[in-house]
């Protein structure tokens, strides 16, 4: 997969970050709710009329070049957040923590935004970059929405269910366009066409002749994602309060985490029992059986999520924003780290094992048939 060049322009615009919240930082009417809302649409609004303006162009061949400008933005926005939480920073984002999103201020907060401030940042200038050049970008895309989606699906619930449900501000509602414009662009990118074939029919059908034991790096993956669902399914037991002893001792002992009134590492395993558990049977399936042509996309969009949300949920894990009751036990970090590593570098080995030898996966064209006329 090749990686474009960045779109110098966007990094320069994005930058723009720095001054305009240092200056609503001193702003004496961001000390309302309200007024921190509606000027946060304000300044998205200008934004995207100027990048309209400046890249006309661009935005006509691909409009996502618009969304990846304005999300490029806010991911500035975000690591000057994760920063100032951090203590690295003084005086930028303290108005937004304290009246627009102060559930930002959690441990989780904290590490999606440095996941959207580095990774998510880095994906917008690439896709940026290869539209103003004319290049493909379907692969970065589906990797950028699987880890977009994941996000969104575990930030948004936990916000209404976990402790900070009371302090939902008008702020809040602004995720309402964040979650669909990239909805919109995700269904493009899924759209776009792929990649021409590169492997003639006999390398196919040679390829899909082969057993998994002759694929033993197949086999190797098979037995992970068997290994990934026991412990996805043991982690959603885990939080859905199975009494039995093994969910006890791991609860209290390896990840006291997941008993966090925040909420988010709850819903975290939920949406991995119930999302990525299917997806891991279904891939396992795919490297059994070939000609499955959907495996290379979805592998792309799981290994972007479930990056993400090991990320964020192993950060927030040992960050000092824990409470000390909730953070991984000092003797438990070597396994707790392995584990979750592993658990993060599975699928993207797999999307890694889908891009560099696809052939398995692709359909085979259909025999023509041949009418052999009767000699009399």
């Amino acid at each position: 997969m090749d990686i474009p060049p960045l779109a110098g322009k966007i990094a320069a615009l994005s930058l723009a970050a720095l001054p305009v919240s240092y200056a609503l930082n001193h702003v004496s009417a961001l000390s309302h709710p309200l007024g921190v809302a509606l000027l946060s649409a304000l300044i998205i609004g200008q934004l995207f009329v100027a990048v309209y303006s400046l890249s006309r162009g661009e935005i006509s061949y691909d409009p996502h070049y618009a969304v990846f400008a304005v999300f490029a933005f806010t991911s500035a926005v975000d690591l000057l957040l994760a920063l100032q939480e951090d203590g690295y920073l003084v005086g930028f984002m303290e108005f937004y923590t304290k009246e627009g999103e102060p559930y930002l201020r959690t441990a989780y907060g904290v590490f999606i935004c440095y996941w959207d401030g580095i990774v998510h940042y880095l994906l917008y200038l690439a896709m940026a970059g290869a539209i103003r050049r004319r290049k493909r970008y379907r692969n970065l895309g589906l990797y950028w929405l699987g880890s977009f989606v994941m996000s969104i699906l575990v930030f948004l619930p936990g916000n209404i269910l976990g402790k900070y449900s009371s302090e939902i501000r008008p702020a809040f509602f602004l995720t309402i366009p964040y979650v669909l414009v990239p909805c919109w662009a995700g269904v493009r990118i899924f759209n776009q066409a792929r990649p021409p074939a590169c492997y003639p029919p006999t390398t196919v059908q040679e390829e899909q002749r082969k057993g998994l034991l002759q694929r033993p790096a197949d086999l190797a993956l098979v037995i992970y994602l068997i290994l990934a669902g026991f412990f996805t399914l043991f982690r959603g037991l885990v939080v859905l309060d199975c009494p039995t002893d093994a969910c006890f001792v791991y609860i209290y002992q390896y990840e006291p985490y997941l008993r966090d009134p925040v909420a988010y590492p709850k819903v975290q395993m939920l949406v991995y029992m119930f999302y990525t558990l299917p997806f891991y049977g279904l891939a396992a399936y795919a490297l059994i059986f070939p000609g499955c042509s959907w495996l290379p996309d979805w592998a792309l969009v799981f290994a972007g999520a479930i990056g993400q949300a090991q990320f964020s949920h192993m950060g927030a894990s040992m960050h000092l924003r824990t409470p000390f009751t909730y953070r991984v036990p000092e003797d438990a970090w070597a396994s707790f780290f392995v584990c979750n590593m592993l658990y993060a570098l599975g699928p993207h080995l797999l999307a890694f094992r889908c891009l560099q030898r696809p052939a398995f996966f692709q359909h085979l064209p259909p025999r023509p048939q041949v009418l052999h006329e009767k000699q009399h």
